[in-house]
């Protein structure tokens, strides 16, 4: 079960979104009256109204109520019957032979067997549970993943918005340098071309919103759909754990997925010792009450009957193998979950780690470095000195680094978010900790 995350707003390296190009119908008016869409609620929607959760929820109720019923007794059988003497008439009271019987029957099985019918039903109600919180883990994961991507669309619209007058500027030059003969058309055509590419990419970009938002409309069972949210609100996590050593040990200890094939494995051991029981037979009581009447006396009888496992060789003996071999199927796939586990959480920690080295890499360097590139570059082909095909060179390499910059913060978030749903709990770190905390 999620519980609450440690925030950290990270500053947009592009800045703010500029009017103009973006007015339309995805960031126009319609979303500025629109609410934020904030990650936090999106997930408490989606664990609350999702169809396919709240059907899961069901059936883990459905094996809840499985126990009491196999650790119930086998039902009792009540019979009666009419014995006549004769065909031609109702001989009841006329004939020692004619009689009511009565007659119930109680099936006892073997001390113990019932128990360990209860065990497996516990263990695999137990092991439904645990599935059901790996899938809210699973669906809080998707919508952490869908609003990282929506964060990305709406980063790349804010950064075509931005550098859309960059390639206004360099379209102005080209058209200038021609205008006076010093540039061919060539490259107007060029650098028209190019801002007219950053359209294409918007509508692009519309289109992954509009993909993005239908698939979150369907996590959140339609509520998204009854009171649409705005843009997402910029949200971002940190983990400062020096290795991942610490979030596998708590994976190990708390993962829905492990602790569900440990209950398997608990299924497995006591449908080993039910097996092992089959050898002991089973007990059925039956009383029996023959009513007679006139000058004959009432009957009574109380047997015993038990069945024989001669077949054991055959039955028994192979249901034990049988079970046994499941329960090192059971024991091999959970060494399995812990090693898929394991390697899941050290490879969602190296991404994370790579992603804030990129970011830091684009942040710090490139993008920087690049936008005086581009700048030198612009003034250099106005004064004639640089080609129109280097000052686009450096302009497009700035929107490539500017882009990946937030692509790399996506991948980051998302890897975050897929080691809290391998853990099952919420991990963070404050900003500037050494130490993490798990609640």
């Amino acid at each position: 079960m999620f519980l609450a995350l440690a925030v950290i707003v990270l500053t947009p390296v592009c800045g703010n979104a500029s009017p103009g190009l973006l007015q339309g119908q995805e960031t126009g008016r319609e979303l500025s009256e629109a609410q934020p869409m904030v990650l936090d609620d999106l997930i408490n929607e989606a664990l609350a109204n999702n169809p396919q959760l709240a059907a899961y929820g069901f059936f883990v109720t459905a094996r809840q109520d499985r126990i009491p019923q196999e650790k119930s007794l086998p039902d009792p059988v009540f019979s009666f019957g009419y014995q006549n003497e004769g065909w031609d008439r109702y001989s009841f009271g006329e004939s020692l032979m004619s009689q009511w019987m009565f007659a119930a029957s109680q099936t006892f099985p073997y001390p113990g067997k019932l128990g360990l019918k209860g065990e497996i039903a516990r263990q695999d109600a137990l092991s439904m549970r645990e599935s059901y919180e790996d899938l809210r883990l699973r669906i809080a994961l998707q919508v952490k993943e869908l609003f990282f991507d929506l964060l990305l669309n709406y980063k790349e619209l804010d950064i075509i918005a931005q550098r859309y007058s960059l390639f206004t500027e360099l379209e102005k030059a080209a058209l200038a340098r021609y205008s006076s003969g010093l540039a061919s058309q060539e490259e107007v055509i060029l650098a028209q071309t190019e801002k007219y590419t950053l359209l294409e990419t918007k509508e692009e970009l519309r289109q992954k919103i509009f993909a993005a938002r239908a698939k979150l409309n369907s996590l959140t069972g339609g509520v998204s759909s009854k009171n649409p949210f705005g843009r997402p609100a910029e949200t971002g996590y940190l983990i400062n754990s020096p290795s991942s050593g610490l979030l596998v040990g708590v994976a190990i200890s708390n993962s829905p997925q492990i602790r569900m094939q440990q209950r398997l494995v608990g299924e497995a051991q006591a449908a080993v010792r039910l097996a092992e029981k089959q050898y002991y037979p089973d007990f059925t009581v039956r009383g029996e009450v023959d009513k007679k009447a006139g000058e004959f006396m009432d009957m009574w009888s109380l047997t015993t009957a038990v069945n024989v496992p001669l077949y054991y060789k055959t039955k028994q003996r192979e249901g034990v193998r049988e079970a046994k071999a499941l329960l090192q199927k059971a024991q091999a796939d959970l060494d399995a979950a812990k090693l898929s586990v394991s390697s899941d959480i050290e490879s969602s920690f190296s991404l994370s780690q790579m992603a804030e080295h990129h970011m830091r890499l684009y942040k710090e360097g490139l993008i920087p470095k690049t936008y005086q590139d581009f700048e030198a570059a612009l003034s250099g082909y106005v004064a004639g000195n640089v080609t129109a095909f280097t000052a686009i060179d450096r302009l497009k390499r700035l929107l490539d680094y500017e882009f990946k910059y937030w692509r790399q913060f996506v991948e980051k978030q998302k890897a975050i978010a897929g080691i809290e749903a391998l853990t099952g709990k919420t991990i963070y770190i404050t900003e500037g900790s050494q130490k993490m905390e798990v609640q």
